[in-house]
């Protein structure tokens, strides 16, 4: 099982002073123009945390909120990176979920990116945020704005009751044969048990399941799925099992796509780069780079432009050599 450094881009500043953070914060948003090099300088190389003790600060000095002046003096990508930064990570799980759910459209996508890769703690937390942002439940709300298979999945996931840390190496032959069997014969019931081993067993255990079902069909988990099934609930399993392997991974693949089969999809971007900025953004960086021959860097300024890039491209961070 794999065991690395998993490591962000965004560390606590040392020598942190909140007030004059806040002070600065407010000479910059109160100018005639507004200075966003000065947010982005401060904003970016602070850590949550630390931003969140910024925002109590300048309500202190100016009896005003931070995201409201900055909803109010930035916009369109740029206010999203400057205004996502700001949230503790579980409001902004819940604030990203609510807007995939809410919007004229369901955004599958953000829905499947967020619950196949949160742990439980992660989604307890998430579902608390939502529940005090927004007044709502989240299990009801993807009840009611999902359907089918996908639904299903995403209400287990939901729970949050995945088993963490505990593998039996005797019944992962057979989770795998029930694996098998459910991609040959794809009845409901059958669907039903394939998103129920992967929603709710380990990942040290799915790992050796997956390994199992190698053996038994000399085909990838992936590749069955995907030959089997389609749709959304299709997309979900496939996540579902890429985390499970290597979330670096599937982060860095997610933005592969979102920059350049979407033609740099920004909702995905800004919320993959602010969600994993302080866990594995770096472990992400390294994935891409592997993976895709260009740098992560490279992609975003190729892509992005003016202050929304130098946003991007502080949160990306890095060394010189990466690029």
């Amino acid at each position: 099982f794999l065991l690395q450094q998993v490591q962000g881009t965004i560390f606590p500043a040392p020598n942190f002073n909140p007030t004059m953070d806040a002070q600065l914060l407010g000479e910059a948003l109160q100018g005639i123009s507004c200075d966003k090099d000065v947010l982005i300088d401060i904003l970016t190389q602070r850590c949550n945390s630390q931003r969140l003790m910024i925002a109590k600060a300048y309500r202190d000095m100016y009896g005003r909120d931070l995201i409201t002046d900055l909803k109010e003096n930035l916009s369109h990508h740029f206010k999203e990176v400057m205004v996502g930064l700001m949230y503790p990570p579980a409001s902004y799980d819940a604030h990203e979920l609510w807007h995939a759910l809410k919007g004229v459209d369901t955004e599958e996508k953000c829905l499947i990116d967020i619950l196949a890769s949160r742990s439980n703690m992660e989604i307890f937390q998430m579902k608390e945020a939502y529940l005090m942002q927004y007044n709502n439940d989240l299990q009801q709300d993807i009840d009611s704005e999902t359907s089918g298979h996908f639904r299903d999945t995403l209400m287990n996931l939901a729970q949050g009751t995945r088993m963490e840390g505990y593998a039996d190496p005797s019944t992962a032959a057979q989770d795998a044969m029930i694996l098998w069997e459910a991609c040959q014969q794809k009845t409901g019931e059958h669907k039903n048990m394939l998103q129920m081993i992967l929603c709710n067993k380990s990942y040290q255990q799915l790992w050796m399941v997956f390994q199992e079902f190698q053996n038994i069909s000399g085909q990838d988990i992936v590749e069955a799925i995907n030959e089997c099934y389609d749709g959304y609930f299709q997309e979900l399993l496939v996540a579902i099992v890429l985390c499970v392997r290597d979330k670096p991974s599937y982060f860095a693949y997610r933005l592969y796509n979102a920059i350049h089969d979407f033609g740099f999809h920004n909702k995905t971007v800004i919320r993959i780069l602010i969600a994993r900025s302080e866990i594995d953004l770096m472990n992400i960086r390294q994935r891409y780079k592997e993976r895709y021959g260009k740098s992560l860097f490279h992609d975003i300024k190729h892509f992005a432009s003016g202050h929304y890039e130098s946003a991007l491209l502080a949160i990306c961070a890095g060394d010189a050599e990466d690029y």
